[in-house]
């Protein structure tokens, strides 16, 4: 590779399903910052969240390589499913450049909203030392929280923080899972091999 840099860009989630807004998004940022490639990393275990509201990891983990196969610029990774116990990002980014040449560049991509939590994170000095961030933006979107706290991180503890504006996509994977209950068609809204695998595997129905 010569002194050319690997760019790597990060998205992480628990992809419940994954649906057509996650991967504009993905592939925007990824043309915007001339990004080599795209990691979806659907989580295992998230701290966050009840195991009893999140669907088996092996079934999102098979929607998000229906969704990304397409896209060369795409890569789905097993790596936090593959791990036991509650999976942090941080353990995530350390097996990550393990496997990447030494010099790769990692970008975390990010909602603005999750900018505001990025202290709660565990370990969270560590994560900045070993990723950038790409916060997406709303179009206007204009808040004094993100921006005092957007401006904190980076005095503080110097990390590569971007914003960047994109279309507004208001789909979530709730809005998703609710038209899937109530039987109503959910098509262009995730791609027909994930539709395709929803029904086949019978997820999200009552």
């Amino acid at each position: 590779m010569g002194d050319t840099l690997l760019k790597i860009g990060i998205c992480g989630g628990t992809f419940d399903p994954i649906h057509t807004g996650h991967l504009a998004v993905a592939e925007l940022v990824r043309c915007e910052y001339g990004l080599d490639r795209v990691l979806f990393i659907p989580s295992g275990m998230p701290p966050h969240k009840s195991l009893e509201d999140v669907t088996a990891p092996v079934h999102r983990l098979n929607m998000v390589k229906c969704a990304v196969g397409s896209n060369s610029s795409f890569e789905a990774m097993a790596i936090e499913i593959e791990r036991s116990g509650y999976t942090y990002t941080v353990d995530t980014l350390k097996e990550l450049h393990r496997r990447y040449p030494e010099g790769t560049e990692f970008n975390y991509i990010i909602g603005a909203d999750v900018l505001l939590d990025l202290l709660t994170w565990r370990n969270a000095r560590e994560v900045f030392k070993l990723t950038d961030f790409i916060a997406v933006m709303r179009p206007g979107f204009s808040d004094e929280a993100f921006n005092k706290r957007l401006a904190e991180l980076k005095r503080e503890y110097e990390i590569n923080i971007r914003s960047f504006e994109i279309p507004l996509l208001d789909i979530s994977s709730t809005f998703i899972r609710d038209r899937i209950k109530a039987g109503k068609s959910v098509k262009y809204l995730v791609k027909e091999e994930v539709e395709e695998y929803i029904i086949k595997n019978k997820l999200y129905q009552q």
